[in-house]
């Protein structure tokens, strides 16, 4: 079962059949009736950490499962794509970004209470960072913690929040000290702190996964629940960034290569002036060239997913990565609707589902407008 790619081992072959066989089994078939409960059900998460899926790249040590690179986890969202719903990702993996703070800054207490019921799949956590006044301006969140002895009273709200709903461990972003990002600490806020309320989103796309609007009003959030040193939250959050843009791109390249495959699928069965469409020149034009803007976004992936294993932060690459990645799933997800068209624009189909959904890819983890800004000021433009 050797590999063809250059990164890739056998070890990475076999966890990628793993992870097939539990989407087929455990997640395709049940796509439709999760989009219309706009949820998942909390048994999945269990169900995904007997796999050993929910593990990939935590310490072992808090019931992870180390792994040498990126590739794993890459490997993990292209199978998981295979359903054809962003919502799946989004919900699922959301302990992705919002358990990696603890990990990083977290003491031995902290991980076992925080992260190893997490992995186990009792547990659900979430990230909360943006609020209703601002995304990425991370420096500048107002949502705020005043100390009352061994307590934060933290009082604000957070919005866009991927399983707030749901989550047991909320990973929060709350200012501790005065403006800037020097003032930024890290508290994770359990679900059923008194004064907690949440309020579900509405959305475009990603149905299955609930999003939420968090209120925090005169939540008493113990001292010990801090991450890190206070005030010092801010590197904590940036440091997650990268992992997660890489993720993004990930999840945008997997994403194109099913609309590549679903598209091709149908234009050799879809008969039209009693051929194929598949013979009609201007469509294989276009599969091509859907093919040739998914492997480039693919080496440029790869290289970078090797970089971030190799220790190196490459903070612009990364953010024109993600650009590059989240535009070409657009690209590709309008030809693809384009080949499939009425069949393509019935619900139900993973077409119009991932046509749905790619915008958000644009807009999470650092919109196209900041990636673009912050790249141009790491090259030093």
């Amino acid at each position: 079962m050797t590999s063809v790619h250059p990164f890739l081992t056998d070890a990475h072959e076999s966890f990628r059949q793993q992870a097939r066989r539990f989407v087929e089994r455990e997640i395709a078939p049940h796509i439709e009736r999760w989009e219309k409960d706009e949820q998942l059900p909390r048994e999945l998460h269990r169900k995904a950490a007997e796999a050993g899926l929910l593990q990939i790249g935590f310490p072992e040590a808090y019931g992870g499962v180390e792994v040498p690179d990126l590739f794993y986890a890459i490997i993990l969202t292209e199978e998981l794509a295979r359903a054809g719903s962003g919502g799946v990702i989004a919900s699922l993996m959301s302990h992705g970004i919002g358990t990696p703070p603890i990990v990083h800054a977290g003491t031995h207490e902290q991980k076992q209470r925080f992260v190893a019921p997490v992995l186990a799949g009792e547990k659900i956590a979430a990230l909360a960072i943006t609020e209703p006044s601002g995304g990425s301006d991370v420096a500048n969140l107002k949502t705020r913690a005043e100390r009352d002895g061994d307590h934060y009273i933290v009082n604000g709200s957070k919005t866009f929040i991927t399983s707030g709903i749901r989550a047991d461990f909320i990973t929060t972003a709350v200012r501790t000290g005065g403006p800037g990002m020097g003032g930024v600490s890290l508290l994770v806020i359990e679900g059923d702190t008194p004064g907690l309320s949440r309020s579900p989103l509405k959305k475009m796309g990603w149905w299955c996964s609930d999003t939420a609007t968090l209120y925090f009003d005169q939540c008493r959030v113990p001292v010990a629940h801090r991450i890190g040193a206070e005030n010092a939250g801010f590197m904590a959050i940036m440091m997650n960034f990268n992992q997660e843009r890489i993720m993004l791109a990930a999840q945008a390249w997997a994403f194109a290569q099913v609309c590549h495959d679903e598209a091709l699928a149908y234009a050799r069965i879809r008969e039209t002036f009693g051929k194929p469409l598949i013979r009609n020149q201007v469509i294989r034009h276009k599969l091509a060239d859907m093919r040739m803007r998914i492997d480039a976004v693919k080496a440029h992936l790869d290289l970078l997913a090797w970089r971030v294993s190799n220790k190196q932060m490459p903070v612009a690459e990364v953010c024109l990565l993600k650009n590059h990645a989240t535009t070409m799933l657009e690209w590709v997800a309008n030809e693809a609707m384009q080949i499939l068209g009425g069949a393509g624009y019935l619900q139900g189909s993973k077409v119009e589902r991932i046509y749905r959904e790619t915008k958000v890819l644009t807009i999470g983890g650092g919109s196209q407008e900041v990636m673009k800004d912050l790249a141009a000021r790491q090259l030093g433009y």
